[in-house]
């Protein structure tokens, strides 16, 4: 049994100062603190006043530190899984891309064979991006292997794939969607140039996500809704790239303001440029520069990012003047909630996994630990 002392624990709405975390690979106690309850525990870990919350969920990442989840190797996924903890990261969703269909065949089955096995932060399954998409707002991704939707493609994976994104505008995509939900994956709606009426109907036959808010979309329009319309006037969940440069500050505060803490989700899309130099790189097989924190294909588009969940954080609090609390439940509670995972993350709270965070105001992580596991900790 280990202990967390002296933290700043993040409860769900509120701050809980004065009490002992106790863990193995569970949350197994948590009590007001006593010298004599810590006799007999395996190690007793000082937080020294700073904040200790549910371990961060990335639900949408490609890849960092020189991987890809597209990579034809066991290896890359791994280095993603260890690379993720030092940014808070303890669970995620490795996301394809656009690429042909034995590709993606591979990296789902590869994904499949990895959970359970990762080296750091957990796997959760898969997250589709891509080839149901717009060929006129496919952004990044290849349009060489854009298929319209179809629920044949996916079947072999229902077990392991989370969220699949979609255009709703394209033929076949209500009978997807519905076959989605009886299924229990959910369909995001992204990449897409829906009308407001068609991301309705998608959002009424079941869709409930929306992928990466803003970019890769119609934008708003005051005659024209389209799906980013729909998304602020439906309780589709948003995710939202906190970096300042695929959504300014001002509309970042906007959507806040709209959808509630409860509706949004940081994500960073990142790329395996993401904790390395400016350079020349790759994404889902297309050449991309990185300079500064912008990445962008040869033609001047926005190719992913490098944000990590921990600056997405610190952005958006900045941004918008919300709680440390309700900031980090963008990365914790509402993924778990959208991932049906409630019972076992996305709060600190007896029985679940010891999935935890100690980091300062600034979101600055100073350790991690994963079931119970110390896997990153601040030199």
């Amino acid at each position: 049994m280990k202990a967390i002392v002296n933290s700043a624990i993040i409860m769900n709405n509120s701050v809980l100062k004065g009490h002992t975390v106790l863990f193995d690979e569970k949350i197994r106690e948590i009590k007001e603190e006593s010298v004599a309850d810590l006799r007999g525990t395996e190690e007793v870990i000082d937080a020294q006043g700073r904040f200790l919350s549910p371990g961060f969920i990335d639900l949408h990442i490609h890849g960092c530190s020189g991987s890809d989840t597209m990579d034809d190797n066991d290896i890359s996924i791994g280095n993603i899984s260890r690379s993720l903890p030092a940014t808070g990261v303890t669970s995620f969703l490795p996301t394809t891309m656009t690429m042909s269909q034995p590709a993606i065949r591979k990296t789902i089955d590869r994904i499949r064979r990895l959970m359970g096995h990762e080296p750091g932060a957990t796997i959760l399954g898969c997250y589709l991006e891509g080839p149901f998409i717009s060929e006129e707002y496919k952004g990044a991704q290849y349009g060489g292997f854009i298929r319209k939707p179809d629920f044949k493609i996916i079947e072999g994976f229902l077990d392991v794939i989370r969220i699949v994104i979609l255009a709703p505008e394209e033929e076949g995509s209500g009978e997807f969607i519905e076959n989605c939900s009886k299924h229990g994956i959910i369909t995001a709606i992204g990449h897409s140039g829906a009308s407001y009426e068609q991301a309705m109907e998608a959002i009424r036959k079941g869709a409930s996500h929306i992928t990466h808010t803003f970019n890769a979309m119609a934008p708003l329009h005051h005659r024209k809704p389209g799906v980013v319309g729909a998304a602020m006037d439906s309780s589709a969940s948003c995710e939202l790239i906190a970096d300042n440069i695929h959504v300014d500050p001002a509309v970042q505060r906007i959507l806040l303001k709209v959808k509630g803490t409860d509706n949004i989700v940081l994500v960073t899309d990142a790329m395996r440029a993401c904790m390395l130099e400016d350079g020349e790189y790759d994404l889902g097989g297309q050449k991309v520069l990185l300079k500064g924190a912008e990445v962008r294909l040869e033609s001047g588009a926005l190719a992913g990012s490098v944000l990590t969940i921990d600056r997405a954080l610190r952005n958006f609090r900045a941004n918008t003047g919300i709680s440390v609390v309700d900031a980090v439940s963008t990365v914790t509670a509402n993924p778990a909630r959208i991932l049906g995972l409630e019972d076992r993350k996305g709060s600190i709270s007896e029985g679940k996994d010891a999935d935890l965070v100690i980091f300062d105001e600034q979101f600055n992580i100073y350790g991690t630990f994963i079931k119970g596991k110390t896997v990153y900790e601040k030199k």
